[in-house]
């Protein structure tokens, strides 16, 4: 197939713990949903992390730069009161409100999922050792309240949970593959 580059994968999923403190609970099911969304574009080429399943435009591809986006805003720029980090800083953001979902077709695979990758290690170095109760240094635009650090962690589990249903449609579309 055109679209797959191996089949074999090297991913592990780990599941979540059944029993464990909030900290581990929390971050066992972020880590379960990264890897998930990792399972869904292993071993595609450039044409399979870019191809849509109409009537969405939505790519895999696209999605790795989302998430990634998404990882960088809330625990960087959001928790720790951060700058954007490149490559977002240097976006016209109102140019193009998606321009992470329109250009990742100009990135390589390897480049999306080293892209990925740096940001979910980044946002794991800032999560370690804090405290679920420590809130953020920027507040919410709409309520100006300041975030905790489980609120944020709560809503990257509900962004990659979604972003995951889409992914198994998209993967599903391009070749076949189903599973969690």
């Amino acid at each position: 197939m055109a679209h797959v580059t191996s089949t074999a994968s090297e991913i592990e999923r780990i599941d979540p713990p059944l029993a464990a403190d909030e900290v581990a609970t929390l971050v066992g099911y972020l880590d379960y949903h990264r890897q998930t969304l990792r399972l869904k574009t292993d071993g595609l080429s450039s044409e399979g992390l870019n191809a849509v399943h109409p009537p969405s435009t939505m790519t895999l591809g696209g999605m790795l730069k989302h998430l990634a986006l998404v990882e960088d805003y809330w625990f960087s720029v959001i928790f720790l009161g951060n700058d954007d980090a490149e490559p977002w800083k240097s976006v016209d953001w109102d140019a193009d409100r998606d321009w992470e979902w329109h250009t990742a077709v100009d990135d390589s695979p390897e480049h999306l999922r080293e892209l990925f990758d740096r940001f979910v290690a980044a946002s794991d170095r800032i999560v370690a050792g804090v405290s679920l109760d420590q809130l953020s240094v920027k507040p919410s635009r709409r309520t100006n309240e300041k975030f905790s650090l489980r609120w944020i962690i709560v809503h990257m589990i509900e962004e990659y949970a979604r972003h995951n249903g889409h992914a198994d449609l998209i993967r599903e579309s391009i070749d076949g593959a189903t599973g969690e």
